[in-house]
């Protein structure tokens, strides 16, 4: 009874693709624009102008990316520099030799403008330790329903989920999305981790391991206590994790991400809905999502 029914399912599916067939040969040649007519009326395409030069959707003192120097009018390429509040991205990394970590100290420049002290540095932490836990409700209702293979998807998903579990959602006070977001920043690292590993257990018959994350490490080194089954690794490991979180934490006013949240926050919706545009943005593959495509190369690349 039950294969009858599935071949039945898969008959009528076929035959919604057949009939999709016509409409989707409708939308294409009753779409088509000019080419000609950006030119005209000077509209962009996504963030590029007519000459492929990025455009900005507002102003920021936050980073700056430079992978080029102007001559006599000419861009010629140059090395690649990048800028947070002004300070030189290779300067941040190379003062971490002194020092195990240096995310928590680089989150703190983006958002505060200037480094902390050892004081703020320490409070910093100890507030984010405590914004950090997700709440066994929401890993259980929220990250373990409805798993997919895009750990990006996964994330959308939790973070407008967590519109549901704040108190006070819709006020987009300065203190109060300042509040939002260091919860954000917190309780990221949890979702990225435990949807992964409700994927491998639901969609690939793995085990389940779901470990908490403990008090006084850093965020990179939580991410691998909890992603690793044995929640074993090195401090090699840990710290080129951390760097790589420091040079991921932001990349200009420009990027497809950040244009999107200026986009959405014009409007004055929350800072949830917000943050779940951005996300999408982020995993189109022509932004964040072409990390995939380096993992991708790396495979065609590997000895058969």
């Amino acid at each position: 009874m039950e294969k009858k029914h599935e071949m039945m399912s898969l008959e009528d599916s076929e035959q919604l693709k057949g009939r999709m067939k016509f409409f989707e040969k409708e939308l294409v040649e009753n779409h088509h624009i000019d080419p000609n007519l950006y030119v005209e009326y000077d509209v962009k395409r996504g963030l590029r102008d007519s000459a492929g030069k990025g455009v900005l959707t507002g102003l920021t003192e936050i980073s700056d990316v430079t992978g080029y120097k102007l001559v006599n009018g000419r861009r010629i390429p140059a090395d690649g520099a990048l800028y947070y509040r002004g300070i030189d991205v290779q300067d941040i990394v190379n003062g971490l030799k002194d020092r195990r970590f240096g995310f928590e100290e680089t989150i703190y420049l983006l958002i505060f403008g200037k480094l902390p002290s050892k004081e703020e540095l320490s409070r910093f932490l100890e507030l984010l330790s405590d914004m950090e836990d997700l709440g066994g409700r929401f890993v259980r209702d929220v990250v373990m329903k409805g798993t997919n293979a895009n750990i990006m998807n996964a994330m959308e998903r939790c973070v407008l989920a967590l519109y549901t579990y704040d108190d006070n959602p819709e006020d987009i006070s300065v203190e109060n999305v300042l509040r939002q977001s260091l919860e954000l920043i917190a309780k990221l690292p949890e979702i990225a981790v435990y949807s992964y590993h409700a994927y491998r257990h639901f969609r690939k018959d793995e085990t389940l391991f779901i470990r908490n994350p403990q008090k006084g490490l850093s965020l990179a080194e939580n991410i691998l206590l909890m992603l690793r089954p044995d929640g074993n690794y090195t401090e090699l490991e840990a710290k080129v994790l951390d760097i790589a979180l420091v040079l991921h934490a932001e990349h200009g006013g420009g990027n497809n991400s950040t244009f999107t949240t200026h986009v959405v926050t014009s409007s004055g919706t929350d800072s949830y809905s917000s943050t779940s545009a951005s996300i999408g943005s982020l995993k189109g593959p022509r932004h964040g999502g072409a990390n995939l495509k380096v993992q991708n190369m790396f495979t065609d690349l590997r000895p058969m």
